[in-house]
């Protein structure tokens, strides 16, 4: 094929860079307007002198409308939002110390593995793929994926401490607008959203590209050599995720469950009273957990696929002609995501203006929709200039022949499929439709009923997404084999800004009402914070089955890579290496569940002790005149995610270390198989129950029906029945379940990673038995 790409290669080079900066561009931008939001005492006078009533400059308080204007709730405001802002920066960095011991281990553990393929070996090899011709030494490799590894792992670290920083300087801002109304509070906690989407999707993309551009100095025109060190860029991003989702899902349900347990259902008080002395903690926890790392974990996900596409298509026309233009295709397919979600984001805060509750979620479903439409067009142009019309794709030892149509086809599936996954996910979470109404009608007969209906949504909920995601494998591997289930799964990130703003604006909202409460504001307020949370929640499940649907593929994407980079020509289940393999990676995902869960529960075990001796033993603390003691319960939160991630981690990353090197490449490829498959079910119905539990307590505690009022108000019993439930949901929706699609992704990265030393190396116990 001598076919090259209609866009040139210097062009490429150019728009690549600038999609990103002007991405960073436009987050600096939203953060600049979240800014001009002042939190102090004279935010009144400040808004008013502001100019014009676009976005609430300009309009009066609910304070001053009642005559209250109390200056010291903006004061109070600002004081929980610096102990929240102190709590969650404590914490990462604490976590921070640990992982960055774990990454230098690591890093040199890659790079003597990957070196020892060739004896440490400074002369040039045959190619893989192409034995006339010459490739950089192994020792290349492990020099350079070492490098990559620490990038991607620095990248996926600052994404995660960045969007925490964001998020909790939003979060007071977000309160204090909604005292002009609904709509003004939803602008400030969508654009800081945007602020995080924003910044991780347009610096993945400038970092993933510099290393490239870098590394072709030394490379050359081994452009296989070079695409296999890139990969580990992927895994130091997805390995940094796995801590950060775990020690922060501990973290915040830890706080969450103990804040739940005693506030709500032994003394009677409301969500996020200040006198519960938890209520820090589980506030902070929203921002280590739901913000650093999901935005570490999508971070991940992004890299994974883009580095598993460009593994392929390095063997293939594209790496073969060095076609750098169509080589970028996955990285213009990104571009064109930044584009799209800018025009996408300006109906949220500029086109159009929520006036009233009813109008939150709509909007931010309006943005999933926009942007998948507007992504479709944006495919076809990538498509049509950065491909030639006719071009192969390596597929297990042949090269397959491919025209861009297709591959245009492969991504939009993929895109597609995400967007199903995401309506099917709101109706099996969001408390609009029947599911949620069933589970919540479930609590009148008490809290075992409304588990055993909890858990029955949650397996029901697999089987819409699980067949999206096996009609996107099927079409876009019939079409462009692995290459295309790997841009699939990029299609299905390409608006991973607008999915990352939708799924920041959560927590976000969240806290802008735990701060409200915390605050003491007026009854009008903490409605309308309530009314940006429940929105929130169904929006955070959402941006779940995203990840988890993307990471589906991912895995696949990178099972595919690894198989061919290993010389595995065939997976043959028949064989007793291999059918072991998928026993042991089936099971994988129910004992890292099990870790993770237990993990919660016996730090919700210190929390609760902690509070109700608080509660005990602190005179005046329920009446309101003693303040509680925050700061243990920050503690206790800390200490246990700190030391409770670490046996999981451990088991996601020394698994195929083990199989490969005792067990070889065959058994680790049932490994990756059987995690994948049982891991995609258990993270959606984790996932999916968890989110049906918490918003069956919202439907009751909300009371916007006369169903939901026949079930209420606070403190019935069945709102009661419902608290536990959520209870119980907690660590599945924000521990176990988002963190199963980390441990799919990693364990396949790694495996390609390492691929060349277990190819040389692996199998050790089978060559003596």
């Amino acid at each position: 094929m001598v076919a090259s790409a209609f866009l040139p290669e210097l062009w490429t080079e150019i728009l690549v860079p600038v999609c990103a900066v002007v991405g960073i561009a436009f987050s600096l931008f939203q953060w600049f307007i979240v800014s001009r939001v002042r939190v102090s005492s004279d935010q009144g006078a400040s808004s008013s002198s502001s100019g014009g009533s676009k976005n609430g400059y300009g309009d009066y308080l609910i304070e001053e409308e009642e005559g209250v204007n109390d200056q010291s709730v903006v004061a109070k405001c600002a004081e929980i939002q610096t102990a929240i802002s102190e709590g969650a920066t404590s914490f990462l960095f604490t976590e921070y110390r640990y992982v960055g011991v774990f990454m230098v281990i690591f890093a040199a553990i890659i790079f003597v593995f990957l070196g020892s393929v060739e004896g440490f070996s400074t002369e040039n090899k045959p190619c893989t793929y192409d034995e006339t011709k010459t490739c950089k030494p192994a020792l290349a490799t492990a020099a350079f994926s070492t490098i990559a590894f620490v990038l991607g792992a620095v990248t996926s670290v600052l994404s995660g401490f960045l969007g925490m920083k964001i998020a909790t300087y939003a979060n007071a801002r977000t309160t204090l607008e909604a005292r002009k109304g609904v709509g003004k509070a939803f602008i400030v906690a969508f654009r800081s959203g945007a602020v995080m989407g924003f910044l991780l999707a347009a610096s993945g993309l400038l970092v993933l590209y510099v290393t490239i551009n870098v590394f072709k100095i030394y490379y050359g025109d081994d452009w296989e050599g070079l695409f296999e060190a890139i990969t580990g860029y992927g895994l130091g991003g997805s390995s940094m995720a796995l801590f950060g989702r775990v020690g922060g899902g501990i973290y915040t349900k830890a706080a969450d469950v103990g804040a739940d347990l005693v506030g709500k259902i032994e003394r009677n008080i409301p969500e996020d009273d200040p006198r519960n002395p938890a209520v820090i903690a589980d506030n902070v926890g929203d921002n280590v957990g739901d913000i650093a790392g999901m935005g570490s974990d999508l971070f991940g996900s992004y890299a994974e696929a883009s580095c598993a596409a460009l593994v392929v298509a390095s063997i293939s026309s594209f790496g073969i002609n060095h076609d750098f233009t169509a080589m970028c295709y996955p990285l213009l397919i990104s571009s064109m995501g930044i584009l799209v979600c800018l025009i996408t984001t300006l109906f949220a805060t500029d086109f159009f203006e929520i006036k009233a509750v009813k109008e939150i979620e709509p909007a931010l479903k309006n943005q999933l929709i926009i942007s998948t439409v507007i992504m479709t067009v944006g495919i076809a142009i990538v498509s049509y200039v950065g491909l030639p019309s006719s071009f192969t794709i390596f597929n297990f030892g042949t090269q397959k022949v491919v025209q861009n149509w297709q591959l245009f086809l492969c991504v939009c599936v993929g895109l597609w499929a995400g967007l199903i996954i995401g309506f099917v996910t709101e109706y099996y979470t969001s408390n609009a439709y029947s599911p949620v109404q069933d589970v919540a009608d479930s609590c009148r007969t008490g809290a075992a009923t409304n588990v055993i209906f909890g858990l029955a949504l949650g397996y029901k909920s697999v089987i819409i997404p699980i067949f999206a995601i096996a009609v996107s494998i099927f079409v876009s591997f019939s079409f462009a084999a692995m290459y295309g289930v790997a841009v699939a799964a990029l299609g299905m990130l390409s608006t991973i800004a607008t999915g990352l703003a939708i799924d920041a604006y959560g927590p976000i909202s969240d806290n802008a009402g735990g701060i409200a409460e915390m605050a003491g504001m007026s009854h009008r307020i903490r409605e309308r914070t309530d009314a940006l949370d429940a929105a929130g929640n169904t929006t955070a499940a959402i941006g779940k089955g995203f990840a988890i649907g993307s990471a589906a593929l991912v895995s696949l994407a990178l099972f595919g890579a690894f198989v061919s980079r290993a010389g595995v020509h065939t997976v043959d289940v028949l064989t007793p290496k291999v059918i072991i393999g998928l026993l042991v990676g089936a099971m994988l995902p129910y004992w890292f569940s099990a870790m993770t869960m237990k993990s919660v529960g016996s730090a919700a075990l210190k929390m609760v002790e902690e509070v109700r001796r608080q509660f005990n033993t602190i005179p005046g603390l329920m009446e309101g005149t003693a303040k509680p003691d925050y700061a243990t319960c920050v503690k206790i939160s800390t200490d246990a995610s700190i030391k409770e991630m670490i046996p999981p981690g451990c088991l996601v990353m020394l698994t195929p270390l083990i199989v490969g090197f005792f067990f070889g490449v065959e058994t680790l490829s049932g490994v990756l198989a059987g995690s994948l498959v049982s891991g995609v079910q258990i993270a959606i119905s984790a996932s999916n129950t968890g989110g049906a539990w918490d918003n069956a307590k919202k439907y009751i505690e909300a009371g916007v029906s006369e169903h939901a009022k026949s079930l209420g108000p606070k403190g019935s019993e069945p709102h009661k029945a419902a608290v536990i439930g959520d209870t119980i949901g907690d660590p599945l929706k924000d521990t176990s379940g988002p963190s199963l699609n980390i441990l799919i992704k990693l364990m396949a990265v790694e495996s390609l990673v390492f691929a060349p030393f277990f190819a040389t190396h692996g199998g050790i116990l089978f060559k003596y038995l």
